[in-house]
């Protein structure tokens, strides 16, 4: 967010419950005080990666609000700059029943996509603007693209915004608790909740080529094996500048070293090596050239490949049918699943990847196994 003016509005009337706006990094200031000022709620956590610990964190924050005062459930927003926007791809598709909308702002999605966990089928029903600077429009909108194929609903955004017009956006927004369709993938069931569904067993026997993976395709997740170091994908070159190592490192880098070639192969700047890398293919060993001050030096490494986890994920597609009066489920993997449904929706009956599964005579949650009609949960 480029522009951090913030302007005072009306705050909630006394006694309402409040939207909730969980910020996530170390720029929290502004959020904090242009929430604070229309009377929200605010859980900040200055470091949340963009992995399943980082959601544990979230979720963990917001009972921490939840106990310190009466929150809204349908005006919970999330919002990240920079480095922590990724986590906010991550929060959303991994938990999408916790949010009304989320701003990732000045970052990008490509740390998400790389841990091979990002469904688009999940982000489906939270609005997502991304606002980034002018100058990265013609790098992000391929992303958008792609993200946007898999399911997300995402507006990109290059305007300079301030956090007031950010904030009035995320309160347009308001979660709708009983979507009557609804779209979830997962390879955890940790994080198999998808609003009024829950994947309670997989099966990797249920098959059902009907519903593909939605799932963001990661690249080659090649990486040089001197050990993990951090760069800005935005720093120009020449070549990647170190700008990071983790604590105990005894690798051959340095702070401030810039790779400059990988076998053989001229590194222009941060957004070239990440191409590079993503061609990789195989391991094998290879020559790194590095700039260090004046001088060039090389160094012996190895290119190694990402180990992906969740290749094997369930998916579950869920609609009530108002008019019908029934529920259609359709569901890939899936050996049992719960439905908790409001009295509304009741009694009707359930139609499961094509066969009769019963009747949900009235609301609450509702067991289905394959084979046998739905039952109420125990």
């Amino acid at each position: 967010m480029r522009t951090l003016a913030l302007f005072a509005c009306a705050c909630l009337s006394s006694g309402a419950p409040a939207p909730l706006l969980v910020v996530l990094g170390s720029g929290a200031e502004p959020w904090t005080a242009g929430a604070a000022a229309r009377g929200w709620e605010v859980a900040a956590i200055p470091e949340a990666l963009p992995n399943d610990n980082g959601v544990r964190s979230i979720e963990a924050a917001i009972e921490s609000a939840r106990k310190r005062r009466e929150i809204d459930p349908d005006r919970t927003y999330l919002a990240g700059e920079g480095a922590s926007s990724a986590a906010v791809f991550y929060a959303v598709s991994r938990r999408p029943d916790l949010w009304a909308a989320a701003i990732p702002a000045e970052g990008g999605p490509a740390p998400a996509i790389e841990t091979n966990r990002l469904f688009g089928a999940n982000a489906a029903l939270v609005p997502l603007l991304w606002a980034i600077e002018p100058q990265e429009r013609a790098t992000a909108e391929p992303m958008k693209a792609r993200l946007a194929a898999s399911g997300f609903d995402l507006e990109l955004r290059t305007e300079s915004m301030s956090v007031s017009q950010a904030l009035d956006w995320l309160a347009s927004h308001k979660r709708e608790p009983f979507p009557p369709k609804i779209d979830c993938e997962t390879g955890n069931l940790e994080f198999a909740r998808c609003y009024w569904a829950s994947i309670v067993k997989f099966d990797p026997a249920q098959r059902n080529d009907i519903l593909p993976s939605s799932r963001v395709q990661p690249g080659s997740g090649a990486y040089l094996a001197p050990g993990g170091f951090g760069f800005d994908l935005r720093a120009p070159g020449p070549g990647v500048l170190v700008s990071w190592l983790p604590p105990n490192y005894s690798g051959p880098l340095k702070l401030e070293d810039r790779i400059v070639a990988v076998g053989g192969k001229p590194v222009q700047d941060a957004r070239d090596y990440v191409r590079l890398m993503d061609a990789q293919t195989e391991e094998r060993g290879v020559g790194v050239t590095v700039q260090r001050g004046k001088k060039r030096i090389r160094l012996e490494s190895r290119i190694a490949l990402a180990k992906r986890e969740e290749n094997l994920t369930a998916r579950v597609q869920a609609e009530y049918l108002s008019d019908a009066r029934e529920m259609q489920v359709i569901t890939r993997g899936v050996g049992a699943l719960r439905l908790t449904l409001p009295g509304y929706w009741t009694p009707c009956p359930i139609n499961w990847n094509g066969g009769d599964a019963g009747k949900a005579e009235a609301g609450g949650c509702w067991r289905l196994v394959p084979g046998a009609p739905a039952r109420k949960c125990e």
